[in-house]
């Protein structure tokens, strides 16, 4: 097999799409997270700079090889991938998704190796590395747990401000988490009775990122479950025409499966899809901003806490101080359907 490092080919591509926002996907592919990753591609107004791998629905070495692999799939081997570590800032070891994503996370669809490697750097270096050569322009999508971002923070002091904008799947804000009733995955810790510590996202991560000051925009899954491909939607991508229709398809039979059995929904959840939307055409949604924090102790670990700044507390909380964020209340489900579908249903190889 012929292996090259991924970015090597064409890293001076990137200066020839002026005018187009530079984007860095930090992900952990993942179905979900796919299409999200494929709706990029696909939308004129974004240039994909790179992208950095997690833990999460996969464990890292996996998120990797799928992160190049959709790459390559997409055909943009250009695109460099970098990967972060295996473990959240707590160095606990993470439990996987391979319940609801299948054992290789792409539904248990078995696409062959890739051909490119990840990047010698690891993916925080990297972060902070592009965000210095273009201060304030380059946007990051995160989609998996946020250790990147924290890591990348903790190394270098001007990264927040140097970051143009992260738009986060994040939080729950105004429902029940996904993993317990307080918590989202990509931010949660779920205590098992052993006392040992299994964790779903990196709680001390998401704080760290949260109260950074950096420009910040969280979609919660109280959003995006409310976003949802039927069996009509996923057929339409399927038999539109598009180059990932089939694949987006068979993807995301193992995905419905699951959906079905753990949710009693005959259907999926867009949750990274509806990030990216997020990005693509904030209409779509309005917001409220405000400090967030993030609870890293007791039974309500990972529990996302957003405080609207409705009353003058008699004494400072852990919120006052904290730089505020923006975090989406409301969705319009059916423009964001929509969008998703035209971008997966139009979908060409480059």
């Amino acid at each position: 097999m012929d292996v090259k490092a991924a970015g090597s080919v064409a890293q001076d591509q990137f200066s020839k799409h002026a005018g187009r926002r530079k984007v860095i996907i930090d992900t952990d592919p993942g179905i979900d997270d796919m299409m999200a990753i494929l709706m990029a591609f696909q939308a004129p107004e974004i240039e994909v700079i790179g992208l950095t791998t997690i833990f999460g629905n996969v464990n890292t070495d996996l998120a990797t090889i799928n992160a190049l692999h959709l790459c390559e799939m997409a055909g943009h081997p250009e695109i460099p991938v970098a990967e972060g570590p295996s473990e959240p800032l707590k160095r606990v070891k993470p439990r996987i998704a391979y319940f609801e994503h299948g054992s290789d996370g792409l539904g248990e669809t078995y696409q062959a190796k890739p051909n490119f490697q990840k990047l010698s750097k690891d993916a925080a270096d990297f972060l902070i590395e592009n965000v210095t050569e273009f201060p304030g322009e380059v946007t990051v999508v995160g989609l998996g747990p946020l250790t990147n971002l924290a890591l990348a923070i903790q190394k270098d002091s001007n990264f927040a401000k140097n970051v143009g904008q992260l738009v986060v799947l994040g939080g729950s804000f105004n429902a029940s988490g996904n993993v317990n009733p307080a918590a989202e995955a990509n931010v949660s810790l779920k205590r098992q009775k052993s006392h040992s510590r299994n964790l779903f996202g990196d709680p001390e991560a998401a704080d760290i990122v949260f109260t950074s000051g950096m420009n910040t925009l969280a979609i919660g899954i109280d959003l995006t479950t409310q976003v949802i491909f039927n069996e009509d939607d996923l057929c339409e991508i399927r038999d539109s025409g598009g180059d990932y229709g089939k694949y987006i398809y068979d993807c995301c039979r193992f995905y419905h499966d699951w959906h079905l059995s753990s949710d009693h929904l005959d259907g999926i959840f867009l949750h990274d899809p509806t990030c990216m939307a997020a990005l693509l055409d904030p209409t779509l949604f309005t917001f409220k901003n405000g400090a967030v924090r993030v609870e890293t102790e007791g039974p309500c670990l990972g529990h996302t806490i957003l405080g609207m700044g409705l009353k003058n507390w008699v004494k400072e909380t852990s919120w006052t101080g904290v730089p505020p964020i923006d975090v989406a209340i409301t969705v319009d489900a059916d423009g964001v359907r929509n969008l998703v579908k035209k971008l997966l249903c139009s979908s060409r190889l480059k």
